[in-house]
């Protein structure tokens, strides 16, 4: 272990000192197995685009620890214990293109830092990009401060928490998108706080939160080098709440709507109201921004394998284990909730026909053996608008043994991509939504839109 001091000067609503005060590397409590040293990705993961998933968890002060020191130490302790299952987080990986983690167990930077304000003051002053500081070297998407590696490897995990001067804590963590997906990222925290708990003497049953690396056919797909870039552009994350009230009566909007065409929708998901709504808003502020202009673009919604295939995946597997629905919104009158909706259920309930993660490969796998086709689809894909919903993953359960955060969110920026959120009580949705700033400007003053936050 090792310490090194640094501090940096950062705004949160008004001028505050956020100061770095130790790095450690937290290796797993026993060595990985010898025949386990190798983790090949599997074609999802390899397709995954390069960049680091960033979560963060606020939590209240709480008279658990008598000061910040202890609660860290316990977080390194339990960390290190549960890297001994998520063994392939404790690795290295190709810092481009890479195809396996070779499970060194080199272990997880573990960064501590201080902030000299009240949490409830961060909170209530900061935008969404002052989340930043809260990450290990802004291990953000497509956004790094790491140096990596001299070997030109780095590690697929990195963690920080953020001690508050009134007691409170925000715990971050960033992982490689090349390794899991989102639902993985979740299932790590709810894991690392149940072992939080039991090592704190809490007696719990972890045996149904084990995570599951299933193996896979290796498949020698080549994919494209050169891929678009969701981070470039003047881009900004802001957040809307949608109390499920409001969703009803959005619901209530969508039936009265679609009764008209003679096929209507009498039961939309929240996911599916939503995804309607922000999109067609979103288009219409980017046409707005755009001159007046239509511009062709589309969906694409990110749907979670685990639950959805013939033969079911465990909740916890570990991987990319998710299919992107999309379909083009080529002019207006696509924009519509008959359009839209049911292209989305078209989709899913082509998706739900399959029988299982093999199947799904072999699909993936052929869509890529046209390299000038893929690369194509990638270039439109990169005109779309990305959705993903957030669902059945308990994030307001992640007790570390100091109570429920009051807050999980994920940071970062990235080109149009929508995510929805349960709000902390469950009563509605928050969908963090990434726009070209000037589109953001518009959306936020959309009467269509608001009339439902």
């Amino acid at each position: 272990m090792w310490n090194m001091m640094v501090s940096k000067l950062l705004r949160v609503g008004r001028r505050q000192l956020h100061t770095i005060v130790s790095r450690d590397i937290i290796k797993p409590s026993s060595p990985t197995p010898s025949h386990l040293k190798t983790y090949n990705l599997p074609l999802f993961d390899t397709l995954a685009v390069n960049a680091y998933m960033p979560v963060v968890a606020f939590y209240p002060s709480s008279s658990i620890y008598q000061n910040s020191h202890e609660k860290t130490l316990d977080l390194k302790n339990s960390l290190s214990h549960i890297l001994e299952q998520y063994y392939p987080y404790a690795g290295r990986l190709a810092k481009s293109l890479p195809t396996y983690v070779d499970c060194s167990d080199e272990g997880v930077e573990f960064i501590e830092a201080h902030n000299d304000n009240p949490l409830s003051d961060f909170l209530q002053h900061s935008e969404h990009e002052d989340l930043d500081q809260l990450f290990p070297d802004d291990m953000i998407w497509l956004k790094s401060n790491h140096k990596g590696d001299i070997n030109g490897s780095t590690a697929p995990l990195f963690v920080q928490v953020n001690h508050f001067s009134c007691g409170g804590v925000a715990l971050a963590a960033s992982l490689s998108h090349k390794i899991a997906d989102g639902t993985s990222i979740f299932n790590f925290f709810n894991h690392w706080a149940a072992m939080t708990r039991c090592r704190a003497g809490e007696h719990h049953d972890l045996s149904h939160m084990n995570p599951i690396f299933i193996p896979y056919k290796n498949r020698n797909v080549n994919l494209p080098k050169k891929l678009p870039d969701r981070s470039q552009g003047d881009y900004v994350t802001r957040s809307f709440v949608f109390p499920n009230s409001k969703i009803n009566d959005l619901k209530a909007k969508i039936k009265s709507m679609t009764m008209e065409s003679g096929e209507p929708i009498t039961n939309p998901t929240r996911a599916e109201a939503l995804t309607w709504l922000i999109h067609k808003c979103a288009v219409a502020a980017a046409s707005k921004s755009n001159s007046g202009i239509f511009k062709p673009t589309g969906v694409c919604h990110a749907m979670n394998l685990r639950n959805n295939l013939v033969e079911p995946l465990p909740e916890t597997s570990v991987g990319n284990l998710y299919l992107p629905l999309q379909f083009p919104t080529v002019n207006e009158s696509e924009l519509t909730p008959n359009y839209i909706i049911g292209e989305l259920r078209k989709r899913k309930k082509e998706s739900r026909s399959i029988r299982n993660a093999e199947t799904a490969l072999e699909i993936v796998a052929e869509m890529c053996s046209d390299h000038t086709a893929m690369l194509e689809a990638s270039k439109t894909l990169d005109d779309y608008y990305i959705y993903s919903a957030i669902s059945r993953i308990p994030l307001y359960g992640i007790d570390f043994g100091w109570g429920k955060p009051i807050k999980v969110t994920i940071g970062g920026v990235v080109k149009n991509f929508i995510v929805m959120m349960d709000t902390p009580g469950g009563d509605g949705i928050n969908a963090l939504v990434s726009l070209e700033r000037q589109d953001m400007k518009i959306i936020q003053n959309d009467d269509e839109l608001l009339a439902f936050c």
